[in-house]
């Protein structure tokens, strides 16, 4: 992990108490970014719900247009709910979680912002104050990843390892070629960071799955390596998607990662293929490869 060194933290022991007063007078929002997660989001309001009103400010559960009871459990859970068209509702919106995300900075207020993905299982609650600690305690950090041991679920069978499955066979191939040095950044797709207010709001946001992957890129481009900083949040349990949902999010990552590298990428159809009846035709599906522009253009211009 040569040059992250000093900014990765295996084992975090920061107390709240130690954080709270670190804070200052600086204001935390946690969003969670959600789409038919009905399942899982009460479980993750649960695990952050203890912080608010002392490490964190504000708990707002953004829903990307579920179709299924995720905005009343989030609600019920404790949680602030936002509906994507009713922020910026002049913009219409587009699919994809990187849209929520961008669309999240309009409505929340924190210096510092902390993501959580919504489809967590049975999540540590020690993922926010981890996820703080290095932006509270350190200076200069502008960005936190937080890395993990992913289980693969196959039905009823658990695999020790194996989830991030596109991490290891595409964001990480990617950026030992086009930026070797993140290298030692362990989780670049994973969901679930902290950055400030100041960074988020100065950079694009990538379209659907290219998010976390364009938002890593631009953070090194604009701190360098002292600008990152990544914490171990133990076990990260989730929903696995299929191989042809993780062939979608992986064009997208690799358009927003070559585009962030200077290389062209544009929107365009990805081919895939499916049996049926015996035969193996082809599912076109055209994947978006397109930035919101930063959101302190929009609210200063």
């Amino acid at each position: 992990m040569s040059g992250l060194d000093r900014t990765t933290w295996q084992s975090p022991e920061w107390t709240v108490s130690e954080l709270v007063r670190a804070k200052g007078t600086r204001t935390v929002s946690v969003v969670l970014p959600a789409l038919d997660e009905e399942a899982t989001v009460a479980g993750v309001v649960a695990s952050v719900l203890p912080l608010l009103g002392s490490l964190v400010d504000e708990l707002v559960v953004v829903d990307s247009g579920s179709t299924d009871r995720t905005a009343a459990v989030a609600a019920a859970a404790g949680a602030r709910v936002v509906h994507r068209d009713k922020v910026l509702p002049d913009l219409e919106p587009r699919p994809g979680k990187g849209e929520v995300l961008w669309r999240s900075l309009a409505a929340t207020t924190g210096d510092l912002v902390v993501f959580l993905d919504s489809d967590l299982v049975d999540p540590d609650p020690a993922f926010v104050p981890s996820l703080l600690g290095p932006l509270l305690t350190t200076s200069g950090v502008h960005l936190v990843k937080g890395f993990y041991r992913r289980p693969l679920r196959l039905e009823a069978e658990e695999i020790g390892t194996g989830g991030g499955r596109v991490t290891e066979l595409l964001a990480r191939p990617v950026l030992s070629a086009l930026r070797p040095e993140l290298s030692g950044v362990i989780q670049p797709l994973g969901g679930e960071y902290a950055a400030t207010r100041d960074f988020l709001s100065a950079v694009p946001f990538a379209a659907g799955y290219g998010v976390e992957i364009g938002l890593l890129l631009d953070a090194h481009t604009r701190y360098g390596l002292d600008g990152l900083a990544q914490v171990n949040l133990g076990v990260r349990k989730h929903r696995n998607r299929s191989l042809l949902q993780l062939g979608v999010m992986a064009r997208q990552i690799l358009g927003t990662a070559l585009t962030r590298c200077g290389i062209d990428s544009p929107s365009g159809d990805l081919t895939q293929f499916v049996q049926v009846a015996g035969e193996w035709l082809p599912d076109r599906i055209h994947v978006l490869v397109e930035d919101r522009p930063p959101m302190a253009s929009l609210t200063t211009g």
